[in-house]
């Protein structure tokens, strides 16, 4: 297999979370540190214009998305399964509670963020990310955010209450003996409201099973990671064909059809370039468009199919 090359930042908190999962796998990956706000031109030539954090490299596929990142590491990956194998319930759950996590749970968790920062967040990122996760009136979301810190963070608490109450048990993670994605996807967040909320530190001292449970996701390390330069990123792809299996499923609700031309982009209104290119495959869980490009040649980008449109230009 080509080596895993992660482009993402330090500070980023959904790659935390697949970092997180490479430290589950033991995984041996190369990382490219990307900026924290576009423009992200080494990256976006990759992609095809997707520019959020973080994106996985094998070669000249291109994986968008962590929850498209955490399937497919399990698919190069078998070793300690981050999908439970042995239990197709835990597994299929796992996707189906990614939906929260990084829905309702994370946009929580950063409405608490950057509304406690208040003046003191850069211009420049407030508005990035303002106009990424509350949409075209994102100084009016971000004010209201600022008013309702304490109704957020009663919100907050309620979450991390039930979560507290799961992880009560003998199993020391949530999924069982061994960790698996349901934590990774969780820890994320705590991570996130730790590390980046005045207050997170506090109001995550109210629950020790979680905070026990933390320490130990967090003892897993991030698997062995040497640094990677984007130019050499790039040089890779460039060296590379896609390896992934062509082909559309069918039954495709759109009528997909392998060559198509199709935009992608998430399903929000974040002011977001779309990703153009012909249908590479596509099924009811995953899609795939395939770019050419003089400097790259061709690169296959990746994602899932929930929450992503898929469109005719």
């Amino acid at each position: 297999m080509s080596e895993l090359i992660l482009h993402n930042y330090p500070q980023s908190p959904v790659a935390e979370k697949v970092r997180a999962a490479f430290g589950m796998k033991r995984a041996r990956w190369r990382s490219v540190e990307i900026p924290r706000i576009p423009p992200k031109p080494m990256l976006t030539a990759l992609t095809g214009g997707y520019r959020r954090t973080p994106v996985m490299q094998i070669g000249a596929d291109i994986y968008c998305d962590s929850q498209r990142i955490l399937q497919e590491l399990d698919a190069r990956i078998p070793d300690n399964p981050l999908h439970p194998v042995a239990d197709s319930v835990i597994g299929g759950l796992a996707r189906l509670i990614s939906r929260w996590t990084d829905g309702a749970l994370f946009e929580l968790a950063v409405k608490l963020v950057l509304g406690s920062a208040g003046d003191a967040l850069p211009a420049d990122f407030a508005e990035d990310r303002g106009r990424l996760y509350l949409g075209p009136d994102w100084a009016d979301g971000l004010k209201a955010a600022n008013a309702g810190l304490p109704h957020l963070a009663a919100q907050m608490r309620a979450h991390l209450a039930i979560i507290d109450d799961a992880l009560r048990g003998d199993a020391p993670f949530l999924t069982g003996g061994a960790p698996g994605a349901v934590d990774a996807q969780i820890y994320h967040v705590v991570w996130f409201i730790r590390g980046r909320w005045d207050r997170g530190a506090v109001l995550l001292s109210e629950f020790p099973a979680l905070e026990a449970w933390e320490a130990r996701i967090t003892a897993l390390g991030h698997g062995e990671m040497t640094a990677m330069s984007p130019e050499d990123a790039i040089a890779v792809a460039a060296a590379a064909m896609p390896a992934h299996p062509q082909g559309v499923a069918e039954g495709d609700p759109q009528g997909l059809t392998a060559g198509e031309t199709v935009t992608v982009s998430p399903d929000v209104d974040g002011g977001e370039q779309p990703v153009t290119g012909s249908v590479w495959s596509a099924d009811a869980a995953t899609i795939a468009v395939l770019r050419e490009t003089a400097d790259l040649g061709q690169v296959c980008v990746h994602f899932p199919r929930a929450g992503y449109r898929v469109s005719r230009p």
